[in-house]
């Protein structure tokens, strides 16, 4: 069949067509309701950077095994005496090097105890997780911004702990007691792979 608009018979113009009437009732259409831009949800700022194994960062303290490279090393017994140099025992000693990691260089969040801060951190483990060099390794450093501020507690919410065990307990007390983020401690802080899952889970209580 051929819908060819030429073939249509003439005589179909000089019937009287129906047309539709306009209605009695006028239903003036509903505004167009104007709709707002919905706001940008604010993040916090974090600055990281990333250490490798080959920049050789002697870890000094308690960590875990999964975040250094323990190397023995042959140094000088200066101890023995220099005469009896034949005689001399080779004496070795152990140096843990920081493996490759990510490191939280700064932290700023728009609103306090909100979140952010937290979610941003989170982020970030995700990234390292999926890091081959990395494997979920996160380290920063405490360190006050003003006298009385400091982000360790902050960082020890979220699971972060220091290499020293008398800062990890002085952090438990200010839980305990309820303290304010305002303690002065610092040092290097570490993501440990037992915290790091709950981290990813956000909103576990550490």
């Amino acid at each position: 069949m051929i819908n060819n608009v030429t073939s249509i018979d003439t005589q179909t113009q000089r019937l009287s067509i129906a047309k539709a009437a306009p209605s009695l009732v006028s239903i003036t259409p509903p505004p167009v309701l104007g709709f707002k831009t919905p706001l940008i949800k604010q993040k916090a700022t974090l600055r990281i950077k990333k250490f490798k194994r080959a920049d050789n960062i002697i870890i000094a303290g308690e960590i875990d095994d999964d975040y250094v490279d323990i190397v023995e090393e042959a140094v000088e017994d200066e101890s023995q005496n220099v005469l009896n140099f034949f005689e001399q025992k080779q004496v070795f000693k152990k140096t843990k090097y920081l493996k490759s990691c990510y490191v939280i260089d700064y932290i700023q969040s728009p609103k306090a105890r909100c979140g952010l801060g937290t979610e941003a951190v989170k982020g970030l483990a995700e990234k390292a997780m999926f890091d081959s060099r990395a494997e979920g390794r996160i380290v920063t450093f405490s360190s006050p911004v003003w006298k009385e501020s400091s982000p360790a507690l902050f960082f020890y919410k979220i699971g972060f702990r220091f290499m020293n065990p008398e800062a990890n307990d002085y952090m438990e007390e200010c839980l305990a007691k309820k303290v304010p983020d305002i303690p002065p401690q610092t040092g290097m802080m570490y993501l440990p792979k037992r915290n790091l899952h709950k981290l990813l889970r956000y909103g576990d209580v550490f």
